[in-house]
């Protein structure tokens, strides 16, 4: 009885510790205790993060299917720019985990200030064109006449505040990777306590603010996060940690910056496969209505809101796996790997089970409009049914990423995504007459058989050889 206290007064306290946030040394030491102190902060800060779009779904659902699934079609281009921004934060992850692992913490902020620099660089190539066609991509995608008319100033301003997306992802990945992911998941706190309380107002116009409509949802979003980014840089130039930035690293340092790119190139890649398989879906989903397109994005909305805190575990696996790697103990980051990987499926299969038995609660929170959350139902039933592979397959993906062996995930992600999932959705849901019920399926097929490579080649143990 003793014995059983004292184990949950200290598990208590690592908990109570993981919130508050201090920088840890995660080659030594009990490992659960790492995958523990690291994961609960990137699950906190995958919900925080999710918790942008969900809320922005929200509110805009009072406005119809129209302004729903401009948020939708928006937000599937807008995966691109996370695909770029979680490119180069895995490159970020790897390189500064690394020079952590090999107490080399002068490196490691010189690393960081290169990738800062690489995401601005890349944000504002992004962010003028998208402003500045922003009705153009809107036709492009199958969008109505009336959402490209009157809804577009949305689009314009998610793509072209595209550097707050870009910048959260960077620093934050610096954060966890010098072992502190607690300040990761507060800035994200304070950007979503500013975006919940300026959605309704900016979009309904309440007291002093102007209606918006759905651009209002824009605006609110880029205020939050872009006040969190400047929290970021208080930290990161002001704060008392492992890295921190002065006048000896603000400096251009094109050799580290061309590494940084080199290993992001394969990260970058995955991620815009997976999301241009996305874009994909979307396209042939437009086909039967707006009405559909609404009902899938409020399930993908509610799947990602699921999914982001799982791949906050997978994250803490891309830092034991980069930590250890530099401090010479492989094995001990492959024990890392099955550890959290196995706890990850638990938990992501818990929650697909409570997804398919009952949808229909959780669709109707947003929307009910009868059509929309007849499709969001079957939406939701069908990919949770993938949920426990999907576990599996995050945390084997980002410990190759941790690893600095981002080759080898873009070659899944080709074959599985490229070459199975657009495909066969078409064939289901075009050929085989399925609708967007042979969209769904295509997707839990494409998922499994990634988890199922990703599980074979990680076995075979050559990313552990991998320099960076």
């Amino acid at each position: 009885m003793a014995a059983g206290k004292k184990n949950i007064k200290s598990l208590f306290s690592d908990i109570v510790e993981a919130v508050s946030g201090s920088e840890q040394d995660f080659t030594e030491g009990k490992l659960s205790r790492a995958i523990l102190l690291l994961s609960i902060p990137a699950v906190l800060e995958m919900v925080m993060e999710s918790v942008f779009v969900i809320a922005d779904i929200f509110f805009v659902s009072r406005l119809g299917a129209d302004a729903v699934a401009t948020v939708g079609i928006t937000e599937s281009m807008v995966t691109i720019i996370y695909a770029i921004a979680i490119g180069l934060g895995t490159a970020t992850t790897s390189m500064v985990s690394r020079r952590i692992g090999e107490k080399n913490n002068d490196e490691a902020s010189r690393t960081a200030f290169q990738a800062i620099l690489t995401g601005l660089f890349v944000s504002l190539i992004i962010g003028v064109p998208g402003a500045l066609y922003s009705e153009k991509l809107l036709t492009v995608m199958g969008a109505s006449e009336t959402i490209t008319a009157h809804m577009s100033g949305y689009t314009r301003i998610m793509l072209g505040g595209n550097f707050v997306i870009m910048m959260l992802f960077i620093i934050n990945a610096i954060f966890r990777s010098a072992g502190d992911a607690a300040i990761a998941m507060k800035v994200l706190w304070i950007g979503n306590i500013i975006n919940i309380v300026l959605d309704p107002c900016l979009i309904f116009g309440l007291g002093p603010f102007p209606r918006m409509g759905v651009t209002g949802a824009a605006v609110a979003t880029n205020i939050g996060r872009g006040t969190a980014v400047m929290v970021q840089f208080y930290i990161l130039f002001y704060g008392r940690k492992r890295i921190r930035l002065s006048m000896k690293q603000l400096a251009v340092d094109f050799r580290i910056m061309m590494k940084l790119l080199k290993l992001s190139f394969g990260s970058i890649g995955q991620n815009l496969i997976s999301t241009s398989s996305w874009i994909a879906l979307v396209r042939i989903i437009s086909i039967f209505g707006s009405e559909v397109v609404a009902g899938y994005t409020i399930a993908i909305r509610i799947i990602g809101f699921t999914l982001l805190p799982s791949w906050g575990i997978s994250n803490a696996a891309s830092t034991l796996v980069g930590q250890n790697l530099g401090a010479k103990k492989p094995d001990r980051a492959e024990k890392a790997v099955w550890v959290t990987g196995w706890i990850n499926m638990i938990l992501l299969g818990s929650i697909g089970i409570i997804f398919v038995i009952f949808p229909e609660f959780f669709i109707r929170m947003f929307i009910s409009n009868e059509n929309v959350v007849q499709s969001g139902i079957l939406c939701l039933r069908i990919v949770s049914i993938g949920f426990i592979s999907y576990g599996m397959g995050m945390v084997l993906v980002n410990s190759f990423n941790g690893a600095g062996d981002t080759s080898t995930p873009l070659k899944i992600n080709i074959f599985a995504f490229w070459m199975v999932e657009i495909p066969l959705a078409y064939i289901l849901a075009i050929k085989a007459g399925l609708n967007e019920e042979g969209v769904f399926i295509a997707i839990v097929i494409a998922e499994s058989l990634m988890t199922l490579i990703a599980w074979l080649v990680f076995r075979r143990g050559k990313w552990k050889l991998k320099e960076v």
